[in-house]
C-alpha cells in the first residue's frame, strides 16, 4: 500500500502457525509422556502383583499339577487372574475418563470428548499389557516341579 513504509518482522506463514501451535503441542506432548509412564508403571505394578501372587500359591500350583492340571490351565489360571485385575481396572478408568472429559475437552483438537475410538484402543492397549505382564508370572509358573512345589512353604 505504502512503498515508503518499513517492513518489519517478516516472517512465513509456517513459521506463525507453529508459533501459535507450541503451546498445545508442548501440552501434548506432555500428556502423551504422562500417559506412557502411567501405562509403564501399570505394567510394573500388575506383574508385581502376579508375580507375588504365584510366589504365594506355589503350594496351590504344585498340587493341582501333581494332580494331573495341564500347563495349558495353569497358564490360563495365572493369566485370567491378571485379565480380571486388568478388566476392574479398565472400568474404573472408563468411568472416569467419562467424568474427566470436561476438564481435558479444552485440550482436544479434531476429537470429541467422547470418541468411542479413543476410549476402545486405550482399553485394547491396557489389556494387551496386562496379558504381557501377567504372561512372564505365568511362564514361570508352568516350569515349577511339583514335587518341589509341594515342599514349598
Amino acid at each position: 500500500m505504502d512503498r515508503d513504509l518499513a517492513v518489519f518482522d517478516v516472517t512465513t506463514m509456517d513459521a506463525l502457525v507453529n508459533g501459535s501451535l507450541a503451546q498445545p503441542r508442548f501440552r501434548t506432548a506432555l500428556l502423551g509422556a504422562f500417559a506412557g509412564l502411567a501405562l509403564l508403571l501399570a505394567a510394573i505394578g500388575l506383574y508385581g502383583v502376579i508375580s507375588y501372587s504365584v510366589a504365594q500359591r506355589t503350594n496351590e500350583l504344585g498340587v493341582r499339577m501333581a494332580l494331573g492340571a495341564q500347563k495349558q490351565n495353569i497358564l490360563g489360571l495365572v493369566i485370567g487372574q491378571g485379565t480380571i485385575l486388568a478388566a476392574i481396572g479398565i472400568v474404573i478408568g472408563l468411568a472416569a475418563g467419562v467424568l474427566a472429559t470436561r476438564v481435558i475437552s479444552t485440550l482436544l483438537f479434531g476429537v470429541t470428548a467422547y470418541d468411542l475410538l479413543t476410549f476402545s484402543a486405550t482399553a485394547v492397549l491396557i489389556l494387551l499389557v496386562a496379558l504381557a505382564a501377567s504372561a512372564i508370572p505365568a511362564l514361570r509358573a508352568i516350569h515349577v516341579d511339583p514335587v518341589i512345589a509341594l515342599r514349598y512353604e
